[in-house]
């Protein structure tokens, strides 16, 4: 069930380690690399693989142009979550494990689903788990599948650049939620539109998704989160309202985002000192596993985003699970020799006391 990559032969699913040095601007990154022909050959895609190649481009950077319609909505959404908070004490105990089951299952939409599943291909999912996972995608309310992973994708191949959506060297804020209220740099549109995608098209429910995107979350995001406590217990409509659907919502988005931020900028890099994003279990856990950053920057391809198993890591769990049930297989995972030798090679240290 698990495919590991080994640095033992060349012909192995790793391939070779390469050791080359990559400048961007007055950066200069010394990175070891798996053979990424014999990587593409598994997964069948590298464009989530750095881009050694890719220049920023010289002179000054283009304005800001502000999304009014995001700011005004994001303002709403996080003064709702903060009236929310003034409601749990009055809110049934049963509305508060429904908010928190609404909170788990819409983030292994994102953590499952849209991240390690449709943007890296590190494992694969049979149809039912599939269209659970692009359900649970809908709740979560992070843009349809098909965009998220266009983002991600970027993201990865071109990080800490200009290219780069949520580019963590613009500071905490853009990367956690001001990316949002902005308008793309030119080169993440620019470099967005040479992925190859084909992956994602040929997957019929994500197409699916895609075209009925809208209602579906007003759906699964807003109204079947607020109408089960409302029906079934008699909560307030109120409650049922701003705890399971607006709270949790807003919760649910920063979790991810400080994946963007806190875990680019706060933590150790035990793989690789040469790139930005760190090890930062407080993250892990309220991201059910995504805070081992630098690990998983360093192994994009690993299905568990991490070497340490199910250590703060839900995502991993339920993966596992669902390979137990027959509803996943094929998890990439990358072999304890080839992560020791990339602590050697690159790490700065800190995994000889950790």
């Amino acid at each position: 069930l698990f495919k590991e990559f080994s640095s033992t032969s060349s012909t192995t699913a790793g391939g070779t380690v390469t050791s080359r040095v990559t400048r961007n601007g007055n950066a200069v990154m010394e990175k070891d690399l798996l053979n990424h022909e014999d990587l593409a050959g598994d997964r069948g895609m590298i464009d989530d693989i750095f881009d050694e190649t890719y220049r920023e481009k010289e002179g000054p950077k283009p304005p800001l142009r502000y999304v009014w319609r995001n700011i005004i909505l994001m303002s709403l959404l996080h003064l709702g979550a903060l009236f929310a908070l003034t409601l749990i004490p009055s809110a049934k105990i049963q509305t508060l494990a429904w908010a928190l089951l609404c909170f788990v299952v819409s983030a292994l939409g994102i953590t499952a689903g849209s991240h390690r599943l449709w943007s890296h291909r590190s494992y694969k999912a049979t149809l039912p788990l599939r269209i659970f996972l692009t359900i649970a995608n809908s709740m979560a309310f992070q843009n349809d599948i098909y965009e998220w992973v266009r983002d991600h994708r970027v993201h990865h191949k071109f990080s800490e650049t200009d290219a780069d959506p949520h580019n963590a060297m613009r500071g905490f804020f853009f990367s956690h939620i001001g990316w949002l209220l902005v308008r793309k740099h030119p080169d993440v549109i620019e470099k967005g539109q040479k992925l190859d995608l084909s992956d994602i098209k040929a997957d019929k429910v994500v197409m699916f998704q895609r075209r009925y995107y809208k209602p579906s979350v007003v759906l699964l995001c807003f109204t079947l989160p607020a109408v089960v406590p409302w029906y079934f217990w008699d909560e307030s409509i109120v409650i049922s309202f701003f705890i399971p659907a607006i709270l949790r919502y807003t919760i649910g988005l920063n979790a991810t985002w400080l994946v963007n931020s806190a875990a680019h900028m706060f933590g150790n890099r035990p793989y690789d000192q040469n790139i930005n994003p760190r090890e930062n279990p407080l993250v892990s856990l309220g991201a059910l596993g995504e805070g081992f950053h630098n690990y998983h920057h360093t192994f994009p391809y690993d299905y568990s985003t991490s070497e340490f198993g199910w250590r703060f890591n839900l995502t991993t769990a339920f993966i596992d699970l669902m390979c137990l049930l027959g509803l996943a297989s094929d998890r990439k995972k990358v072999s304890k020799e080839v992560i020791l030798a990339r602590k050697m090679r690159t790490g700065d240290g800190s995994h000889k006391s950790g």
